[in-house]
């Protein structure tokens, strides 16, 4: 039996050769093998199963809101964790399956009366993606409120604490392990605050960021706390410099953005600019928070 069919039969999705663009918030990349989206947990370890005795090569997203991929393509399966979407609330925990999306668990959390996610709220992509990457924003991190993380990793699942997972500033070990399921602990408090508190966040981020633009969200990493790339770039004078079509967001210069018909080899481009000019400047090397594949 093919690996497609055996994919199908697992209870997947499966799309041959489906462009990444469709599935990238900055709507860049080539062809995969395949986009396998499995419908439940089980069909994902189904998957995995096939996929891995196959000998097959294959990547994990979320909802691609921080990915670059190539536009020639990639000889690879990917499995898109969005239909993982299940959650339950016990008590001051909540806990969901790795594809939800992370600003529609911030509203879960706030129709239960759990607060602790609202600085959270507005992060594009998902549950998985912002625990891999420990997303954070406004001074709240992933690890500041996770209990326990379930990985998939050879065939076994088990559970990890964030002080296993060595989680610190945009960094995890969780390398290649699978991200299934997370436990967040909150807080009990009215509804009505957190969903102020939430708005709050959401108008700041309107504010300031290219909410309405084709975006791979913040660049850049921080290479030290006090240091704010985006000022820096600012002050360089790069804020909407572009490459092709690809762009330093003229709203907030830490975003790259895809401002025509902007490729791959642009936005390389202009990250080694910005990371060349940075270090001429001031010193200090960038690390990309968005991930490239290629």
């Amino acid at each position: 039996m093919k690996i497609l069919e055996k994919l199908y039969l697992s209870g997947s999705e499966v799309i041959p050769g489906e462009k990444m663009s469709k599935h990238t918030s900055i709507e860049v990349g080539g062809k995969v093998k395949a986009l396998v989206i499995p419908n439940s947990s089980n069909s994902l370890l189904r998957a995995l199963d096939i996929l891995k005795s196959s000998g097959e090569d294959f990547r994990i997203m979320g909802l691609g809101t921080n990915l670059l991929v190539s536009d020639d393509g990639l000889d690879v399966f990917v499995l898109k964790m969005e239909r993982l979407s299940a959650f339950e609330v016990c008590g001051d925990l909540l806990v969901a399956e790795s594809g939800i999306a992370l600003k529609r668990l911030c509203e879960i959390a706030a129709s239960f009366g759990l607060s602790g996610m609202e600085e959270l709220y507005g992060i594009p992509g998902s549950l998985g993606g912002a625990i891999y990457m420990n997303a954070g924003a406004y001074g709240k991190e992933m690890k500041d409120i996770l209990e326990w993380v379930e990985l998939y990793d050879d065939g076994k699942i088990e559970k990890f604490s964030p002080r296993d997972l060595e989680m610190s500033y945009r960094k995890t070990n969780i390398g290649n392990r699978i991200i299934l399921r997370a436990a967040l602990k909150l807080e009990k408090n009215s509804s009505e605050k957190i969903y102020k508190r939430m708005r709050e966040y959401l108008k700041r981020r309107l504010e300031k960021q290219p909410i309405f633009e084709r975006s791979a969200g913040s660049l850049f990493k921080r290479p030290k706390p006090d240091f704010y790339v985006g000022s820096a770039i600012e002050k360089l004078g790069l804020k909407g410099f572009s490459i092709g079509g690809m762009k330093i967001s003229e709203k907030h210069a830490g975003f790259l953005v895809n401002a025509g018909d902007g490729k791959f080899e642009d936005a390389l481009k202009l990250i080694e600019v910005v990371r060349k000019k940075i270090y001429e400047s001031f010193g200090e090397n960038l690390e990309t928070e968005v991930r490239i594949w290629r």
